[in-house]
């Protein structure tokens, strides 16, 4: 089993966590609009918008928890590798990372493709 220096993640999970952290207060003042649309507008055509976006509002929101968890996961298991070896971790935690850092890339992309939908929605409606 080979060893990756550290240096190529430095940084790199606490860079994803604040990301993580941002798009959670992003979803809390989307949901804030989503109310006052939903308050404002009572029609068939605006509730069903209204329940597709609570529906992946909650996805969403579940997801970017599990990430978090995932790279707290991961810290964790490069600390314990690091008081180890000083300066290394395992080619599979490192591998690991690399596959949250792809998952936290894809979900920044579909989380701003959604806020652009809602925001161009919320225009419409509020």
């Amino acid at each position: 089993m080979s060893q990756i220096n550290i240096k190529h993640f430095a940084n790199l999970n606490n860079e994803c966590l604040r990301g993580l952290e941002f798009y959670q207060h992003e979803l809390g003042f989307m949901e804030k609009r989503l109310e006052e649309i939903a308050t404002d507008n009572t029609g068939k055509e605006v509730a069903e918008e209204i329940e597709h976006f609570q529906n992946n509002f909650i996805i969403h929101r579940n997801y970017i928890t599990e990430l978090k968890h995932l790279l707290h996961v991961n810290d964790k298991t490069m600390e314990r590798q690091l008081l180890g070896t000083g300066v290394f971790v395992t080619e599979d935690t490192a591998n690991e990372h690399q596959e949250i850092y792809k998952d936290y890339l894809t979900e920044e992309k579909l989380f701003n493709d959604l806020r652009h939908e809602f925001n161009r929605f919320a225009a419409k409606w509020m």
